[in-house]
């Protein structure tokens, strides 16, 4: 871990279905980085499945959650991690309060299908699965087809194999564009 501990906290919301990689990298990644991520379950209970049936025990439920108490959230993809999200309806309210408020909301994969559901996609350049291209475009979203894309308060990326830019690219918003080189070249990832 960073000896430089962020201000910034990070809350990362695992539903069942989650894609695995997308969620672990991210939180692998903040953590590497010195910026506390809790992982988050917005299931009843701490326990979730994976898309590829694997066990994750999040940190807490969101039931239990000082939203407050956070500057960021961040939503993995997966499916159907991604409409599981969705259906999260306090989830959603605050995406909606973040965004507003100018803090920051990242999702990968299929899950900026979601921003772009409430609306908050429109004339913003952003990035997702080719699966949910569609959605973005309906809401009027600037589709780019880059593995991470930082348009002010939000980040997009496409899919598991993007995961790391995805990171690096929260890294980046939070610490400046060298901590997340330096990271990146730590852990022997080249852009």
């Amino acid at each position: 871990m960073s000896n430089n501990v962020s201000e910034h906290k990070a809350a990362l919301f695992l539903a069942n279905g989650c894609e695995t990689i997308e969620a672990l990298t991210v939180a692998d990644v903040l953590f590497r980085a010195g910026i506390p991520c809790t992982k988050v379950s917005v299931n009843s209970t701490p326990v979730v499945v994976t898309s590829h049936n694997v066990t994750v025990v999040a940190d807490t439920t969101i039931d239990h959650l000082n939203f407050d108490e956070y500057d960021m959230l961040i939503l993995p993809g997966g499916v159907p991690g991604t409409p599981n999200l969705r259906a999260c309806a306090p989830l959603m309210k605050q995406v909606v309060r973040f965004h507003r408020e100018g803090k920051l909301i990242a999702a990968i994969c299929a899950a900026p299908s979601i921003f772009a559901d409430l609306g908050l996609l429109s004339g913003i350049r952003a990035a997702c699965n080719p699966t949910v291209e569609q959605i973005l475009l309906d809401n009027g979203a600037e589709l780019v087809k880059e593995n991470s894309v930082t348009s002010g308060n939000i980040i997009t990326s496409r899919a598991m194999g993007t995961a790391i830019p995805f990171a690096l690219a929260i890294v980046e918003y939070c610490q400046g564009r060298e901590a997340a080189d330096k990271l990146g070249k730590n852990i022997l990832y080249y852009q």
